[in-house]
């Protein structure tokens, strides 16, 4: 692992964190979801509302219930929704964040400081991070 590399680890979550937290009601239908997720342009949106969602439903979450041919206009998002929520402290680094995606195997994981959901990280945002320091790196040894 390169030093750029560790430095990157060492970046608090809420450098890719940050915005608002983009969502849906419990009773929005798939087709409510999939608008939400092209407007927002993210990959997941949290379930219910306030600062403990009830859940949190993907693009996958969504091809998956498409795929199993339910019907986008019945079928809402507490239906699919995943509702066991892997949460972060604010004040975790990139590395501690990757790490605890890596042992819960999941995409998303909700950030909260004190108590309040302040944002989502994607393995997407991770990796960005990762990627830039390399990126980084390379241009240093040339």
């Amino acid at each position: 692992m390169t030093a750029t590399t560790s430095t990157s680890g060492a970046l608090p979550v809420t450098v890719v964190s940050g915005g608002p937290v983009a969502g849906v009601a419990s009773d929005a239908t798939l087709l409510e979801v999939a608008d939400a997720l092209a407007a927002a342009g993210v990959g997941a949106l949290v379930v219910g509302s306030g600062d403990r969602p009830a859940g949190i439903v993907s693009e996958r979450d969504l091809v998956a219930a498409l795929a199993a041919r339910r019907d986008p206009a019945a079928t809402t998002a507490a239906d699919v929704a995943h509702t066991t929520l892997v949460w972060c402290d604010a004040t975790a680094t990139v590395a501690e964040v990757a790490e605890l995606m890596m042992e819960r195997y999941i995409r998303h994981a909700l950030v909260e400081d004190d108590g309040r959901l302040v944002g989502i990280v994607s393995a997407r945002d991770l990796l960005g991070i990762y990627a830039a320091g390399d990126m980084g790196s390379d241009a240093d040894e040339e």
